[in-house]
């Protein structure tokens, strides 16, 4: 797991070993945006493992959907629907944290060795991937809006997991993440 967290981090901050999507593939580039945010959930948690910081943070939450709302409307996003997909990501982020928590209770071996800062190394990632999400949800109107949404939502979904091999925290976590997107 102190791999796992490390490898994240290196990932995330240098833009590579993330799968590369054509802007025509549907909803997988939105969804592997989807993945990445929940990969930055390990690091949340490593931030707050041991800390006494709670998992949720009512007040927290509600900055960052003010702050989406606020962006999706200047994007020309429903800044509701918007919302929606936030909250829904925000509650698999939080999923992942409770599974990692209980993981290394009772497994303190994998808990990681590096603990990130909030502020300084996780809050940069997650406003890079906020514009990101915001981007995709805005590029994919016309398909979320669409008839079949749910059916590219289920192969975007496994062409995702084909790529990332989550492990089945994440997948559940990314199952958890996706309900608002169509």
């Amino acid at each position: 797991m102190k791999v796992a967290v490390a490898g994240v981090v290196v990932a995330l901050l240098c833009g590579f070993a993330v799968p590369a999507y054509a802007a025509d593939d549907g909803l997988t580039p939105l969804v592997d945006v989807v993945a990445r945010r929940l990969d930055v959930a390990d690091m949340v948690a490593a931030a707050k493992w041991g800390t006494g910081m709670p998992i949720e943070d009512k007040a927290r939450e509600q900055q960052i959907l003010d702050s989406v709302a606020e962006r999706s409307a200047e994007m020309g996003i429903d800044p509701r629907t918007a919302q929606r997909i936030f909250r829904d990501q925000m509650e698999a982020g939080k999923l992942v944290q409770r599974g990692l928590f209980a993981r290394w209770a009772v497994r303190p071996g994998d808990i990681p060795a590096h603990r990130p800062d909030l502020g300084k190394d996780v809050r940069p990632l997650l406003d890079r991937i906020t514009g990101e999400l915001l981007a995709d949800i805005k590029d994919t109107r016309d398909v979320r809006r669409g008839a079949s949404c749910r059916a590219e939502l289920a192969g975007a979904v496994g062409r995702v997991e084909a790529a990332r091999r989550p492990d089945a925290l994440h997948r559940v976590a990314l199952v958890r993440a996706i309900p608002s997107i169509c």
